[in-house]
């Protein structure tokens, strides 16, 4: 399975941004899958992450609430609604898959990892 990121871009802070994260096979719907991002200069921070079915989901304390992780398995999509956005969430934002696995923060937990796209906040 190889992972697309895509629907990074320029937005003022308060707005709102919804990424994607497509598998390119039908088996992406057996994978749970995570966003990471990382800002100029840091190390890479876990966002959320959903389980193959998205019944478990979790999120990073920064995002929460303002972030919602969901997915279409008839779509082979993942989801990163991003809404409230602050200045502060700008960076590379990742998908990464790990095949059968249960929604978890943990980078190395992940075997797979798509391009980064970027999302830029503004003030």
């Amino acid at each position: 399975v190889q992972l697309q990121a895509s629907g990074g871009g320029l937005v003022q802070a308060g707005g709102s941004l919804t990424l994607s994260c497509a598998g390119s096979e039908r088996t992406f719907r057996n994978y749970a899958v995570g966003w990471f991002r990382q800002a100029s200069g840091n190390d890479l921070e876990f966002v959320a992450s959903t389980n193959y079915s998205g019944s478990t989901r979790i999120y990073s304390p920064s995002v929460k609430g303002r972030f919602t992780i969901s997915r279409n398995n008839a779509e082979n999509t993942v989801y990163l609604r991003m809404n409230s956005l602050k200045p502060d969430d700008t960076a590379v934002y990742f998908c990464a898959a790990d095949w059968g696995g249960e929604a978890q923060s943990a980078a190395s937990a992940y075997k797979l990892w798509g391009q980064g796209t970027l999302v830029t906040v503004s003030s």
